[in-house]
């Protein structure tokens, strides 16, 4: 029995590891990603191509199954976040090791550590797909506060301390604290509802739609909160256009894609919010069954 218990638990955890590496191999297999890293372009990425993000993705492959791990047991959600922190530091080295210093998925692998141990916890409580928003936020509730609020002390800073002082921006911690919203209130059913398109036109029309509303801190860092606000904008009009279901929309985001790289516009916040949201879509149809 405990045996059987344990192949169970290992079981879920491999798999849904998987579902992560997944996710992020079709986030950077999507074409024309405006502005961003895939199979034929480096966008507007001079330090990497396709191949150093397979290289990283190969490199985080192991650690999915060890955040999924820590969440498939007794500990409360704040001693969770603080393994999965940990792990996340080692699994962060060896990202950088394996693409000689190139960030390619840092803030990826933040997001997805967490939704990782947040899917684990909610299976081994047995909970539903729909309580897991909340475990996210329990799991990281006080991070802006403990984290943002004494940075004018700290000596060297991140690029997203660094907007936080600037702009007051919450960025990815923000995110994660609200548990991250625009995945679980928006991304997910839109990207169901384009179910009909083909997988490449669906990531596409999935990552405009969620450009339309997310506050890139990758956009923020290279640029200004003007231009932020542009590409929210151009956005929001493609997907008025209809996005990837018409002609003139993909015509626009093929457009984009051009006006970004000549502009060195990259939308990487939203990027790894597309990777998080087919994950969560791989997540929900596991756990249909998962009870039964």
């Amino acid at each position: 029995m405990i045996k059987e218990k344990i192949y169970n638990l290992n079981n879920i955890s491999m798999t849904v590891g998987s579902f992560a590496v997944e996710a992020m191999l079709y986030e950077v297999a999507c074409y024309p990603s405006p502005g961003l890293v895939s199979p034929i372009s480096q966008g507007a990425h001079k330090d990497m191509n396709y191949y150093t993000f397979i290289d990283s993705i190969m490199a985080l492959n192991k650690y999915f199954p060890l955040f999924v791990q820590e969440g498939l047991g007794d500990g409360s959600y704040k001693k969770v976040f603080s393994s999965i922190r940990n792990i996340g530091i080692e699994a962060e080295k060896e990202m950088f090791r394996k693409t000689k210093g190139i960030n390619t998925h840092k803030g990826m692998l933040f997001l997805m550590g967490i939704s990782c141990a947040a899917v684990g916890k909610t299976i081994y409580e047995k909970k539903s797909f729909e309580d897991i928003k909340s475990i996210i936020q329990e799991m990281t509730e006080g991070i802006v506060r403990q984290e943002l609020s004494t940075l004018s002390t700290k000596k060297e800073l991140s690029n997203g301390e660094k907007l936080y002082l600037k702009y007051e921006t919450k960025g990815i911690r923000g995110e994660v604290e609200e548990g991250i919203p625009i995945v679980f209130d928006f991304a997910l059913d839109f990207y169901r509802q384009a179910q009909d398109l083909s997988i490449n036109d669906r990531l596409l029309h999935t990552l405009i739609g969620i450009m339309q509303t997310c506050d890139d801190t990758t956009i923020l860092h290279r640029h200004s909160p003007e231009v932020l606000e542009e590409v929210k904008e151009k956005a929001k009009e493609i997907i008025k256009l209809g996005g990837m279901t018409t002609d003139l929309g993909r015509k626009k985001i093929k457009t984009l894609d051009g006006e970004f790289i000549t502009k060195n516009i990259s939308p990487g916040g939203s990027a790894d919010l597309l990777g998080i949201t087919v994950f969560f879509h791989l997540v929900y149809n596991y756990m249909k069954n998962l009870y039964l």
